[in-house]
């Protein structure tokens, strides 16, 4: 494996401003490590070798003449595949948008081209980002670089297994309920969701509006501020976009690298524990607690009652607002069209608009976007309305209001960030309630809109695999998760003698 590949972005940004190699070596680096491992991690559902090498030619050409467009300009990137992207396809992991090639760019695709960052490719997800797993995609799972019978988590499961597997050094993810930060958790790299409305969503293909949020992958914390400041910002194509300037997340990330939390009150949320947990990420959540004491910060339990039916609240009201975005999906504008056929097999001769939208969208949709459209269309049905989601309106009202009350004890909460570490490919496919507890530490940061990161804080004894420690701070208070993030990031390095992934298995190629 090439020596750039195993680089941060900082450390590459570094040394293509030192004239230590060019762009263009290290997104071809980058390009030859996805050939060589992607076959088996599957964390790509399209490469653009020669886009990404052209971007990176004009990167040089920008830092030969001294104007690099950014502090990143000329690293490579990979953008998960809800994203709208110019010239290359956006399927969502959806054979109901198979080909389909945007004839725009998303907010944070044109910011991410504006401050030169070479696109590598697009990543794969669990198909319109319903998963936690990265096994709903309709072209395939997506495996953990860590151990390739186990999954990734999800759904942006294809942006972490690329860094994880040193075929990117950043990535984009989206984060409905936990998509960034949990796949972060389960293969030991870094994962942002940003305050609601921080980044923009214009362009993002929607699976909940109120929930979306768009965040840096990436391997250290560092690295995810230097991301988040380029993408982050007010929109005026996103009416939800906050305006107002984005905090000093660079400056917050270098200060916490000191490991030094003397002052900072630090709350363990009592609900995001104990029960369901697996042992052994409780025992690397207790440890990265001691380590946070010793580094001075004021450690209390917080108790947020209400976080307990998060996960119900959650399932009721992202159906209902997926079962609304994906009707646009008829067959009549773009995408998939199936003509429907009649009891002898054949073509029917004159199908309505109806019977035509009927086949297309049992063809092109999986069977979990039809289970959560069935149960959102359920939830927002005369007579129930009220009942089901109205009612977990309300329940989310309460849980930013113990955010709220939290917030006043301390200056960030903090929990594990999955449950468990990655489970076997296949495990809980068939299982959906299974698979929905794997998002209950996240998914209360999403129903209030507050900023997260999960860092990695150790293997678990049962099974050597990565985990996480989630910390959470008040909406638009970003700096402190980067500031705490990079501390705790700083004092489990310091203790292992080396970064996680340094611990990982190496994939070489086809076999391992």
């Amino acid at each position: 494996m090439s020596d750039l590949t195993r680089r941060t972005a900082a450390e590459l940004a570094d040394a293509l401003a030192g004239g230590e190699t060019t762009s263009v070596e290290l997104t071809q680096a980058h390009l030859d490590r996805i050939a060589a491992v992607d076959g088996d991690v599957h964390a790509f559902l399209h490469i653009d070798g020669e886009g990404a090498l052209a971007q990176a030619a004009a990167a040089d050409a920008r830092r030969a003449a001294g104007a690099p467009a950014s502090p990143l300009d000329g690293v490579p990137i990979a953008v998960k595949d809800v994203m709208a992207t110019a010239g290359l396809p956006t399927t969502c992991g959806s054979r109901i948008l198979e080909g389909w090639v945007p004839p725009y760019d998303a907010t944070v695709v044109k910011r991410l081209r504006e401050a030169g960052l070479p696109i590598l490719g697009k990543t794969n997800m669990d198909e319109f980002a319903m998963g936690s797993s990265t096994e709903h995609s309709a072209y395939g799972a997506t495996h953990n670089p860590w151990d390739l019978s186990r999954i990734p988590g999800g759904s942006g499961g294809g942006s972490a297994a690329a860094v994880a597997a040193y075929e990117a050094p950043l990535a984009i993810g989206t984060d409905t309920g936990g998509s960034i930060r949990q796949p972060g958790a389960v293969t030991g790299t870094v994962g942002v969701k940003p305050t609601y409305g921080g980044v923009s969503r214009y362009g993002l293909v929607a699976l909940a509006n109120s929930l979306d949020q768009a965040g840096p992958v990436t391997r250290t914390v560092l690295d995810a501020a230097l991301l988040h400041e380029i993408i982050g910002g007010h929109d005026p194509l996103d009416s939800t976009s906050i305006d107002a300037p984005l905090p000093k997340l660079v400056d917050a990330a270098r200060e916490g690298a000191s490991g030094d939390l003397t002052g900072v009150r630090i709350g363990v949320v009592t609900e995001l524990g104990g029960e369901g947990y697996q042992p052994g990420v409780l025992a690397r959540f207790q440890e990265s607690v001691e380590l946070m004491t010793k580094a001075g910060a004021e450690v209390v339990e917080v108790s947020c009652p209400t976080f307990v039916h998060a996960l119900a609240t959650y399932y009721l009201i992202l159906p209902a607002e997926a079962s609304s975005n994906l009707a646009k999906f008829d067959a009549m504008r773009y995408g998939l069209r199936v003509l429907p056929e009649g009891p002898d097999g054949t073509v029917l001769p004159s199908p309505s608009a109806e019977e035509v939208m009927r086949a297309t969208r049992d063809a092109g949709f999986g069977d979990e976007v039809k289970r959560r459209i069935i149960l959102g269309t359920y939830a927002l049905s005369s007579g129930y309305y009220d009942a089901y989601y109205g009612q977990a309106q309300k329940v989310r009202t309460l849980v930013s209001r113990d955010f709220e009350a939290a917030f006043q004890q301390a200056d960030v909460l903090i929990s594990p960030t999955a449950p468990t570490t990655a489970f076997k490919l296949g495990e809980k496919v068939d299982d959906p309630l299974a698979m929905y507890l794997n998002d209950l530490a996240t998914i209360p940061a999403n129903l209030s809109g507050v900023p997260g990161i999960s860092v990695p804080n150790g293997l678990a004894d049962e099974d050597g695999l990565p985990s996480g420690i989630q910390i959470l701070a008040p909406a638009l208070a970003d700096d402190r998760v980067y500031r705490v993030g990079a501390a705790v990031e700083a004092l489990h390095i310091a203790a292992w003698g080396g970064p996680l992934l340094a611990q990982a298995p190496e994939l070489e190629g086809p076999a391992r």
